[in-house]
């Protein structure tokens, strides 16, 4: 009995089904109240016209979909940082593809980084480029 509480505490502090969801900004969102720093990315900040964008696109993005959140456990300013899955899709990779945010490689290890655009590292622009089928289904949630 014991262990199996401790597996159940293990469990849900390291993964999270949404049932409500908030977008705080492009790499930061709010699943049944717990706030998710998504590891991996850096978006910019909401008080620019491309953070501003960043947030409309995300909040789009996740509308109507199943939110799933693997936390590694780290926190930063009283968040929990973690991978977070829209419907399967890794929303870190989306995000980045769309154009919308970076790679952080220091966090991410670079698993990101072919999807960044030029339009992100330049900030000039919201618009993503394409990506191959193949490339997208490295980011997608586990099976």
């Amino acid at each position: 009995m014991r262990i199996a509480i401790i597996i159940t505490a293990i469990l849900c502090a390291t993964s999270a089904l949404s049932a409500s969801l908030h977008v705080q900004d492009a790499d930061t969102i709010v699943v049944d109240g717990t706030a998710v720093r998504l590891n991996g990315v850096d978006a910019p900040e909401l008080k620019t016209s491309a953070g501003k964008d960043a947030k409309r696109w995300m909040v789009s993005f996740l509308r109507d979909k199943a939110i799933n959140c693997d936390l590694n456990g780290e926190r930063t300013y009283d968040r929990w940082v973690g991978v977070c899955f829209a419907d399967g899709e890794d929303i870190g990779a989306a995000v980045i593809a769309a154009g919308h945010a970076l790679d952080c490689r220091r966090y991410s290890g670079g698993r990101y980084r072919v999807l960044e655009t030029a339009a992100a590292r330049s900030r000039t622009s919201g618009q993503g480029t394409a990506i191959n089928r193949q490339t997208w289904r490295m980011y997608r949630a586990p099976a």
